[in-house]
């Protein structure tokens, strides 16, 4: 082996131990070993960061604020309702919600499959009177399997398919992966219904507080085509339970009913005080067709132009001439994103013991009040009229620069920023018809396939679906960083020989030579490390290796990079090897060995009808 060889395979080594060390994140290891490689020679200082324009890079981060749009937008809401029963045994019910993620992870990052439905199936274990980790398990795998089936659904395929260009032939297509995938998610789905989630231990939940959280108390309004319109108060507030929402009280005719009898029948106009999670607010709004009161009456006085002139607020501390600064400027926070932030009222804020209506937040700041969560506290006045406390957690829709006003005015401390999704008519149909004509796009080969993710989000930039401020903050940056970083580093692997010199012992000491037998040994290596290491750095990685090995068998590269997609994307094992995996582990409670019980089985039957379909589809 020469210098090079030996300094690759060492700097290669080093980077999987550290990987598997844990004490650093792996967006900075994958930046030292990429750093080392440039220092000495193994890669050229004019290319050492050639990997952020690499189109699998691109790719992945279009794609994570693709799965950000689909979501606000609240298509997912749309499917859930659609495929998850609402009264069901575990079995369907977990067939339902598996069958659903894996449908998700082909069209979307499967991480953010899963964080979409984590809420879902932790509700669905208290109604089946399960352990959250017999339902979040198999989500978790689910989701990662279905992630196989496409080309955008999972990093490794993305880096699989821009690895073959790398032979000569073209990348492969967004759904020349579907044979492979689809038969290994099937059979695995089908394992995992029936058999799967009985052998995940009964571990008690250890922490949701990610999902636990104080409910807002907020004003909807049934509109015209609501599902709510003519039925009973009695079978809203039934279908309503499915969001773990209820109703407090209603008005009608401007006349406040605080006890509302179960069998009125519900009219258009009237208006419901609910008590409702924040993760589930779009929800309720979709699933019933009900629209935010203060939104409706927003939406009026913009219409009517109708906004009233006041005098400034004086406040303990003064006369707050700021009021009329927000007042000039109404034109200005129309015609600049509007955005939905939470707010927490601190103690001793001069806000305490003045409601939304004496404060007329619309016309003096441009911002409106659309819910209020009061922990332990629950009221039936109209949400205007509430008092507001301090601790209170405030739902304020308005202009960045109005929220941010306010909350400095009147001593509210704005809270981390999160989309509470409030979907609004029509865009989960365009972003859904988006992210077809992306599809259909690609599949007939128009433009590459980065630069027409990047017009889907682009078109949903521009369409309003996702705010510009979420663009960025919806990337996962550590993932980029380190795709960016590994595939110089495994391109350092293939061009000074390491590569070569890795297929030669694995061809002469264990398949000796046989081209099947190769196969099996790269996927069963490749499902090892992913279980150990990053997917797509494991990809990155075996990539070079795969192509090494068919060259020198003289067969069809394309099977053995199949294999190195299907090994690098179940990690079924250890909590570690997979960020699903890793997202289910303080909800469920669950520990390190507690994965291999069903994952062990599951693993062994991708091997068995991986490897058959891969012959069959990509004969060597």
């Amino acid at each position: 082996m020469t210098n090079d060889q030996v300094i690759v395979i060492a700097v290669l080594f080093a980077t999987m131990v550290i990987f598997l060390w844990g004490r650093w994140r792996h967006d900075l290891v994958a930046m030292s070993a990429l750093l080392v490689c440039v220092v000495t020679g193994l890669v050229p200082g004019n290319e050492a960061f050639s990997g952020f324009a690499h189109p699998a890079v691109i790719t992945v981060a279009c794609v994570l604020v693709l799965g950000h749009g689909l979501l606000i937008s609240g298509a997912i809401d749309i499917l859930s309702q659609r495929f998850i029963p609402t009264s069901a045994g575990p079995t369907v019910s977990i067939f339902a919600l598996i069958g659903l993620a894996a449908l998700l992870s082909a069209f979307m990052n499967n991480v953010g499959a899963l964080a979409v439905l984590m809420p879902v199936a932790i509700q669905m274990a208290a109604k089946q009177n399960l352990p959250p980790g017999k339902i979040l398990m198999p989500l978790a795998f689910g989701s990662i399997l279905g992630g196989m089936t496409t080309l955008i659904g999972t990093p490794p395929n993305l880096i699989v398919s821009e690895f073959r260009a790398t032979t000569g032939m073209e990348s492969f297509s967004i759904f020349d992966f579907t044979p492979v995938g689809l038969a290994v998610a099937a059979f695995g789905i089908v394992f995992v219904g029936l058999i799967g989630w009985r052998l995940v231990p009964t571990r008690e939940q250890a922490d949701t507080g990610s999902f636990d959280s104080a409910k807002y108390l907020s004003e909807v309004r049934i509109v015209e085509g609501s599902k709510a319109v003519n039925k009973r108060l009695r079978e809203v507030e039934q279908m309503l339970d499915e969001a773990d929402a209820q109703i407090l009280s209603m008005i009608r005719n401007d006349v406040h009913i605080s006890i509302p009898n179960p069998w009125r029948v519900l009219e258009e106009g009237d208006i419901l005080l609910i008590e409702v999670e924040p993760e589930s607010l779009s929800s309720v709004l979709s699933s019933l067709g009900l629209k935010l009161e203060e939104d409706l009456v927003l939406a009026d006085a913009e219409k009517g132009n109708t906004e009233e002139e006041v005098e400034p607020l004086q406040a303990e501390t003064g006369t707050i001439s700021e009021a009329n600064n927000e007042k000039n400027n109404s034109d200005k926070h129309k015609s600049s994103e509007v955005l939905i932030q939470e707010l927490v009222v601190k103690p001793n804020a001069i806000l305490i013991g003045r409601s939304a209506l004496a404060l007329d937040l619309r016309a003096r700041y441009g911002i409106s009040l659309l819910a209020i969560s009061r922990e332990g506290h629950r009221s039936i006045q109209r949400l205007s009229s509430i008092s507001i406390k301090a601790g209170d957690v405030l739902l304020m829709q308005g202009t960045p620069e109005a929220i941010a006003s306010f909350a400095s005015l009147f001593g509210c401390l704005p809270l981390a920023p999160r989309d509470i999704l409030v979907p609004k008519n029509g865009q989960a149909l365009i972003a859904s018809l988006i992210i077809a004509i992306t599809v259909g796009a690609t599949v007939l080969g128009l433009f590459p396939v980065p630069v027409l993710f990047a017009g889907a989000v682009f078109a949903y930039i521009m369409l309003g679906i996702v705010p510009l401020r979420s663009v960025y903050t919806t990337i996962d940056w550590p993932v980029i960083v380190l795709l960016a970083a590994m595939l110089p580093v495994a391109g350092a692997v293939a061009s000074t020989g390491a590569a070569d010199a890795i297929a030669h012992f694995l061809l002469d000491n264990v398949t000796q030579g046989n081209a099947i037998l190769g196969l099996i040994t790269l996927l069963v290596v490749t499902m090892f490390l992913s279980d150990l290491v990053n997917n797509a750095a494991t990809a990155a990685v075996m990539c070079p290796i795969a192509i090494s090995t068919a060259a020198q068998l003289e067969v069809n590269p394309d099977a053995f990079l199949m294999a190195i997609a299907v090994g690098a994307s179940c990690a079924f094992l250890t909590p570690i090897g997979h960020q699903n995996n890793t997202l289910i582990l303080g909800p469920s409670g669950f520990r390190f060995g507690d994965y291999w019980r069903m994952g062990l089985l599951l693993e062994i039957i991708v091997v068995a009808v991986s490897v058959p379909a891969i012959l069959w589809v990509w004969p060597l």
